[in-house]
């Protein structure tokens, strides 16, 4: 169970991404993988600082949380990768 619809959305978001960054190219077409990619991207940069602030504390926390090493570590790179870290920090 998801604390709230914002962390149950984040989670899902996260899974959709993180298939998209370990899909190979015979799964996946690289071309519309960074489409995607870059659709969050823009999304990301339209959300207001205390939205941004927030996804970034709840990343945050999945990460803690995350037992396997490799999706933590995405978790972790997502502010960066996104254009969340800059804004935040």
């Amino acid at each position: 169970m998801y604390s709230s619809l914002t962390h149950a959305l984040a989670e899902a978001l996260v899974d959709v991404l993180w298939f998209i960054e370990g899909s190979e190219d015979e799964q996946m077409d690289p071309d519309d993988a960074v489409k995607v990619l870059e659709g969050v991207a823009h999304l990301v940069s339209k959300l207001s600082s205390d939205q941004r602030s927030e996804l970034h504390d709840l990343l945050r926390t999945m990460a803690e949380a995350e037992p396997n090493l490799a999706r933590r570590e995405f978790l972790e790179g997502f502010p960066e990768g996104f254009g969340l870290h800059d804004d935040v920090l």
